[in-house]
């Protein structure tokens, strides 16, 4: 007869493990985030003609009203109004 040697499981981390571990990448994205727009400046000031820059950029800004809406379960027409309200 064979004996079955327990296994042993890892132990799922907390909510406040993964909260931690997940804020911190966001942090570390954030960071990354704002060096490549420091690259995307260069490449707009180099070529200040072309529209990929704008529009590229134009689509990380919807993609983070969208963001902060959602964190702040705000809809996108507020979080444009707050942004247009710094004018």
């Amino acid at each position: 007869m064979t004996k079955r040697t327990p296994k042993t499981t890892k132990p799922e981390p907390t909510a406040a493990e993964t909260f931690a571990a997940r804020r911190n990448d966001i942090a570390r994205l954030m960071d990354v985030l704002q060096m490549e727009l420091d690259k995307h400046a260069e490449g707009a000031k180099a070529d200040p003609r072309n529209w990929g820059f704008a529009g590229s950029l134009g689509k990380v800004r919807s993609d983070l009203i969208d963001l902060v809406g959602f964190l702040s379960k705000l809809d996108p027409e507020h979080v444009e109004a707050f942004l247009a309200d710094a004018e």
